[in-house]
């Protein structure tokens, strides 16, 4: 029987959860470990899908990984790397592929890497990345299966200006940069925190990275980098969306692991909406409900804005707020697909073209549903439905509704859950939560 989860809502959830390492960062941190010939140990590390999926790429080209679970460490010994191919896994691809030609075109000038998987939540510019590369040196070519890379010379810093700062471009020029030769300046980057965190690691290997004040990354590439040894910071995305379920379910929730410093845009229009928090200490959290739910105007944004992942999880706390919401997702321009099985226990959403909420996007004017209209509060009631999750960060918030929902909910292809959470059976033993997990 292909595995579900049977969730009973209906009441206040109340509890203790652990916060995971970030998935957005753990799997960049694998990759970056792969720049060099010596070992590496990462902490923290979190047992999910996408870091199972990127070890099984990383073994295919000879690197030898040992993780324990118990003590959430992964160690990485790149120096047995003996091919520039990478190999689709069993279990499907990810986003990660692309990061790989960076460590492997500095090795081998020439890199194979599969063709990219992950969620279908609108384009992701994959452009981006290969305009990067070209302007190191390197030449690009897509086949029915892979991308191929490759370089006549060692690859020549240089000067990008991302036309959008996306996360993945960033960092596909930083894995360029580092042991290219010369100087690179990176204009318009990501400085998400995850960014950040990887920047850190690359300097603890040797990189030498300036940041300035302009979203501008500058590094001086370096003959050759170092192992190290780096802690998974904690996943925003994951705390906040045990956040939603505390505060729409009025229960209270308890959350380890996880640094405030960077949920800012979250926690304020989480208390703007009559959400609590008490800083427990400086990696814990007590969310819960402080006062009746209002709504609000939300527009996504790259950091330090509002998270484009922080939405789907507070959308189901909005179908509990009083009025009517709007989120207005400038980031990706199809990512509302799960608000019609959210319909289905009893939400009253509707999407739009238009862009709602203050400020014009990129996606004006072109039929892209990108805004939506929650109206509440609205009960929701399960009357025995099965919900297919669409892709992982829908999935979370597809737990929440069944969570608040009143009756029984069959939450189907876990698996997309499971690429960013890890077992949420196991993880959620410490509270109320009425799941199991058959199959």
């Amino acid at each position: 029987m292909t595995p579900c989860y049977k969730i009973t809502g209906g009441k206040p959830i109340q509890g203790t959860v652990d916060c995971l390492g970030a998935k957005n960062f753990a799997t960049k941190a694998m990759v970056a470990a792969l720049l060099t010939d010596e070992v590496s140990t990462l902490t923290n590390f979190p047992d999910i899908g996408d870091v199972h999926i990127t070890a099984d790429m990383i073994r295919s080209i000879g690197a030898k990984l040992e993780f324990n679970a118990k003590e959430k460490v992964l160690r990485i010994d790149p120096s047995t790397i003996n091919t520039h191919i990478v190999s689709m896994p069993q279990s499907g691809s990810n986003r990660i592929p692309i990061l790989m030609l960076g460590g492997l075109l500095n090795k081998f000038k020439k890199a194979e890497v599969p063709l990219l998987g992950g969620c279908n939540i609108g384009k992701r510019n994959i452009d981006f990345h290969f305009t990067a590369l070209e302007q190191f040196g390197a030449f690009i070519e897509e086949t029915p299966d892979s991308f191929m890379a490759y370089c006549h010379e060692p690859l020549k810093g240089c000067e990008i200006t991302l036309p959008y700062p996306s996360v993945g471009a960033t960092e596909t020029s930083l894995f360029l940069a580092v042991l290219a030769k010369g100087i690179t300046v990176i204009k318009n980057a990501a400085i998400e925190p995850e960014i950040m965190e990887l920047i850190t690691m690359l300097r603890s290997m040797g990189a030498l990275i300036f940041n300035a004040p302009d979203r501008k990354i500058t590094i001086h590439g370096v003959q050759k980098l170092n192992g190290t040894r780096m802690e998974i910071l904690g996943d925003r995305i994951d705390a906040a969306s045990w956040a939603a379920l505390a505060c729409a379910s009025d229960g209270d929730i308890t959350v380890k692991g996880i640094s405030p410093n960077i949920l800012n845009n979250f926690l304020t229009h989480y208390l703007m909406i009559g959400g609590g928090l008490e800083l427990i200490d400086n990696n814990t959290i007590r969310f819960f409900r402080k006062s009746p739910l209002k709504s609000t105007i939300i527009e996504t944004d790259v950091y330090p804005g509002f998270s484009t992942d922080w939405q789907q999880p507070f959308a189901i706390l909005l179908t509990q707020a009083d009025g009517i919401s709007v989120i207005h997702d400038t980031v990706y321009e199809k990512r509302f697909g799960y608000l019609n099985a959210l319909n289905r226990l009893g939400a009253d959403t509707q999407l739009t073209t238009y862009c709602l909420g203050g400020s014009s996007c990129r996606f004006k004017d072109k039929s892209h549903e990108h805004s939506a209209i929650i109206k509440g509060e609205t009960p929701l009631t399960s009357n025995g439905y099965t919900i297919d999750v669409p892709d992982l960060r829908a999935g979370l918030a597809y737990v929440i509704a069944a969570a608040i929902a009143k009756g029984t909910t069959t939450i189907t292809s876990i698996h997309n859950i499971e690429r960013g959470y890890g077992n949420i059976v196991n993880r959620t033993l410490n509270t109320n939560l009425d799941i199991q997990r058959i199959g």
